[in-house]
């Protein structure tokens, strides 16, 4: 719901807040530029909310009494709020008005131009150089690392907007489902998943990805990480010590496969997908692949290619589909999973981390029959199954249509933000090739190679910018470039960063 006004019902907007006009946050219309007025107060209060002046639960003005104290239309006020509950900060609560529900953490201010930059601080307290953060080849601690460091911007891929997590709809489903749930519920569950889970997600990918598949075929798993956890030694049980990965690929995927003792033979990727030709001459049995839309290029697998790539399948060989980013699709129709096609020789794996929140640890595994036991011991004796309560909550909103409206509602969000990305690119990145816009949380951009892109990502870093590199996630030989996730940051912040990174490919060039 968007913001609504307190007491403008039957009181003539008087309601008490806190605070009024100049008297609220010290606010001068003086100080905002022409024609710019929502932005500015927008910008103001989003600054407000992340210093702690505007504390979480804390209710802003009603639009009509804001508009008469600073003295500027109701619209501009409506509008700033407008663009505040669009970045997750703020809710409207009907007669309970608009109210903070989300803080951005406070971040550091952008160094002075010609000011030497400070190393950025790491987590345990040490100093630590951009330069040092973004090796030629980054170990398993590295995604950590990177993630604990503060940035001004942060393009991090793969990271949704967590401030748009629907805590309302969360809390009524929690609320009713701990209102019918029974004592049994409360001891161990099912190791394969709870009942009700199971049924709303073999719905779920049945109205979604075309998947046809019973409730005790899908297995609930801590997400696509420990679903590959779970596989590998199923895998080298099966006599599979090699996996295919796409490449560029993602890193974090081929570092599991590594430390599950499987090998992962690179396959290079072009417009089509995966080339399957390429695939075969791996000699590998099984090959994850991304093909809904592949990390990071962000290509979808063509129809030409699916078939060649079920031919390979039926030949022998395992399909690993990690349905990464599936359901965040903007200008393009959807494609149905390779598990619709062809069940017996493909494992599917999808989870909530890019649609809910990573934290919730929710995914699912359906896999081919012949597997379906082992892993299901797997996962018995990994931590005899996911916690039950967050299951049956989750179910409830796939059950009553609550997760697919979130679904849309973070489709025309991040159709907006993805837009504001590619036009500060064609602006402060001209020579910048883009790819992968049509779906996703996040586009890669490839330029001219004079600079390598680790050295980009850590002049971006030094100028309070947070992307990864392209190079990261190739095995193989292949132009620089840079991983832009979006979906977290609001259009302002995504001008600034990519203008920041103009600013370090040209002193860098």
């Amino acid at each position: 719901m968007g913001p609504v006004d307190e007491g403008e019902k039957g009181t003539g907007g008087a309601a008490e807040g806190p605070g009024r006009g100049s008297d609220f946050l010290q606010l001068d219309i003086g100080d905002a530029p022409a024609g710019g007025k929502a932005e500015w107060l927008a910008r103001r209060l989003r600054q407000a909310i992340a210093d702690g002046r505007l504390a979480v639960d804390s209710r802003l003005p009603p639009t009509r009494v804001l508009a008469a104290e600073l003295r500027v239309s109701r619209g501009v006020v409506t509008e700033a709020y407008r663009r505040l509950a669009e970045d997750g900060h703020v809710q409207g609560r009907r007669r309970g008005g608009t109210v903070v529900v989300a803080a951005p953490s406070p971040l550091p201010a952008p160094p002075p131009a010609g000011a030497s930059r400070p190393p950025v601080p790491a987590a345990a307290g040490d100093a630590v150089t951009p330069a040092a953060l973004f090796p030629g080849s980054p170990g398993a601690e590295i995604f950590e690392a990177l993630r604990d460091v503060r940035a001004r911007v942060d393009f991090t891929p793969g990271r949704p907007d967590l401030a748009a997590f629907p805590r309302a709809s969360w809390l009524r489903a929690e609320r009713a489902v701990l209102a019918e749930l029974s004592a049994e519920h409360l001891g161990y569950g099912d190791p394969r998943g709870a009942p009700q889970l199971r049924r709303a997600v073999a719905g779920w990918l049945a109205r979604g990805r075309g998947i046809r598949v019973g409730p005790e075929e899908v297995l609930i798993v801590a997400g696509t990480a420990q679903a590959l956890t779970l596989l590998n030694p199923v895998l080298l049980a099966d006599g599979i010590d090699r996996v295919a990965v796409e490449d560029p690929g993602s890193l974090g995927t081929r570092q599991h496969l590594l430390h599950g003792g499987l090998a992962t033979p690179p396959v290079p990727v072009d417009e089509d997908g995966v080339r399957v030709g390429e695939l075969r001459r791996t000699g590998a049995r099984a090959a994850l692949l991304t093909p809904a839309h592949q990390f990071p290029t962000g290509v979808v697998t063509s129809g030409g290619r699916r078939r060649e790539l079920l031919r390979w399948a039926g030949d022998g060989g395992l399909i690993v589909e990690d349905d990464y980013d599936a359901e965040h699709r903007y200008d393009r129709p959807p494609v149905p999973a390779l598990r619709a096609l062809l069940a017996d020789r493909v494992c599917y794996a999808g989870s909530v981390s890019k649609l809910l929140a990573p934290a919730l640890r929710i995914g699912w595994l359906v896999p081919p029959p012949r597997y379906r036991d082992a892993l299901v011991e797997a996962k018995r004796f990994t931590d005899l199954g996911n916690a039950v309560l967050p299951q049956l909550v989750l179910a409830r909103l796939m059950d009553s249509g609550e997760l697919e409206r979130h679904l849309r509602q973070l489709r025309a969000r991040h159709r907006r933000r993805r837009d504001a990305m590619i036009g500060a690119i064609a602006e402060h990145l001209p020579g910048a090739v883009v790819h992968g816009a049509a779906a996703g949380l996040h586009l890669t951009v490839t330029y001219p190679p004079e600079v390598p892109d680790t050295a980009l990502a850590a002049a971006a870093l030094a100028r309070g910018v947070k992307c990864q590199p392209l190079s990261w996630h190739r095995q193989l030989p292949g132009r620089p470039g840079l991983v832009l996730g979006y979906a977290a940051t609001p259009a302002g912040a995504i001008a600034e960063g990519v203008a920041a990174l103009g600013a370090a490919l040209r002193e860098l060039a």
